[in-house]
């Protein structure tokens, strides 16, 4: 943390957005062109303005996220170019209706926390993808979505779309269920669209999440350490500047900070590495008192294979158990290039695991249960005794997906196995999962901001 003050102090950030720099000039900060070097007291003061906690909620009131550190949720990612077809398997140009099937497997997975597109729509119109995904997404799902934008004009759309669905502002923003998705460049780079994206979204209330972090080896460097200084050094500048604009804005900052693959110089998604400095990063962020949104449930493998359980296990696992608060990228394959509806599936079943373990073992007079042991005493067996039925099901965890049949009952059943779980599983919730419909007008209202939008780009 010392050393990135020392960066924005003495490196400083590429500001790309001209009342973002003249905020920061206002605040003391040296400006050189679009260079702006931000000293210590300026960064402390903006995270002393930061809400250690906010509540996203679901559109009905309900699935609330209190997002604090320590507090683990999972949610797939945005943007992938490509899809799997949850009918064919094919993979294919992700299009409409994608987000949305997202949105409705999410809303039916008791372990997948929020909602996020899944995939990048290739058949709209290009600068209205966002859009068109949002309105999507919060027809699907009663949990909270994380939306993103290309422009203020998307925020603004995608705003108008949630005040449609909560039935006023004031609801809105009294329980909002979305948080504005956006990113910080590396090394050292604010853009000027997701600076004024976000000052749109915080000045009416809407919680923002800013995203980003080098490739160590390519855009940081390429050691853990130093990737780390690149990353926190762009999350805090982000934080600063909204804070500049909007004092006391809701803010979770994160990273995915990627080790480089030797062979490829590609950013190497399913690497030890980025598991590990994602655990580095929720801990800074907990020393500092903010929520950290880190990476699981992703996998370079091409397909859901041996190399995509394995991958996706380790990170949910490590981002559990180091308590980064919102855990995106479930879904992910290829390096965050195609989205699949059975990966998001078995990471429910792996986050499930997860979270047995991360509940721990509770120790008291109770569950010590010496009563009960000198009860049966030596030789005896636990099987019959009541208390052994009443805890059962809370205290020993039950899959949903995983086989535990003996090999004759397994044969029996018909073979199966993990995959075809999984794509059983998929098919049950796409053919009978039906999340409550759109209250009152909103789905029209939601129509006509999408023909509005589309209006104006003729």
């Amino acid at each position: 943390y010392q050393a990135t003050l020392e960066c924005l102090q003495r490196t400083g950030v590429n500001v790309l957005n001209e009342e973002a720099r003249q905020l920061l000039r206002r605040a003391g900060a040296p400006v050189d062109g679009v260079r702006v070097r931000i000293p210590p007291h300026i960064v402390q003061d903006a995270i002393s303005a930061s809400p250690r906690s906010f509540t996203l909620w679901g559109r009905d009131g309900t699935h609330p996220m209190q997002v604090v550190p320590d507090r683990v949720y999972f949610g797939p990612g945005p943007t992938c170019t490509y899809f799997v077809d949850p009918a064919t398997g094919e993979r294919r140009v992700t299009r409409r209706g994608d987000p949305g099937l997202t949105a409705l497997v999410c809303d039916a997975l008791d372990n997948i926390d929020y909602v996020m597109s899944l995939g990048l729509i290739g058949d709209v119109t290009p600068r209205l993808a966002p859009v068109y995904e949002f309105s999507e997404m919060i027809t699907n799902t009663r949990k909270p979505v994380l939306p993103w934008a290309y422009t203020p004009q998307n925020v603004a759309d995608i705003y108008e779309i949630a005040v449609a669905v909560a039935g006023s502002q004031e609801s809105l923003r009294r329980r909002p269920f979305l948080a504005l998705f956006a990113t910080y460049q590396s090394p050292l780079v604010q853009t000027d669209s997701d600076l004024a994206n976000a000052f749109w979204a915080a000045e009416r209330g809407i919680p923002v999440i800013f995203l980003g972090g080098g490739v160590a080896g390519s855009t940081g460097p390429v050691t853990g350490a130093g990737s780390l200084v690149v990353t926190m050094a762009g999350a805090l500048a982000s934080l600063t500047i909204l804070q500049l604009k909007a004092r006391g804005s809701s803010i979770c900052i994160g990273g995915v900070p990627e080790a480089m693959d030797l062979r490829t110089c590609l950013p190497a998604y399913g690497s030890p590495e980025m598991s590990l400095y994602s655990a580095a990063l929720s801990d800074i962020c907990r020393y500092l008192g903010l929520p950290f949104m880190g990476t699981a449930g992703a996998s370079e493998a091409k397909v859901l294979d041996l190399q995509a359980a394995i991958e996706s296990t380790f990170q949910v696992v490590l981002s559990g158990l180091s308590g980064a608060t919102l855990v995106h990228d479930v879904g992910f394959l290829d390096c965050a290039n195609t989205g699949s509806l059975e990966m998001l599936v078995m990471n429910d079943e792996i986050i499930a695991m997860t979270r047995r373990m991360m509940r721990g073992i509770e120790v008291s007079d109770d569950t010590l249960m010496l009563d009960l042991i000198d009860a049966v005493g030596p030789g005896g067996e636990f099987l019959s005794a009541t208390e052994t039925a009443r805890r059962c099901r809370a205290e020993i965890w039950h899959p949903t997906l995983m086989d535990r049949q003996n090999w004759v009952t397994w044969v029996e059943s018909g073979t199966q196995t993990m995959q075809d779980r999984i794509r059983a599983r998929l098919q049950e919730i796409l053919a009978t999962h039906r999340p409550p419909p759109l209250s009152g007008d909103a789905a029209e209202k939601i129509q006509a901001v999408l023909e509005a939008a589309e209006a104006r780009q003729n």
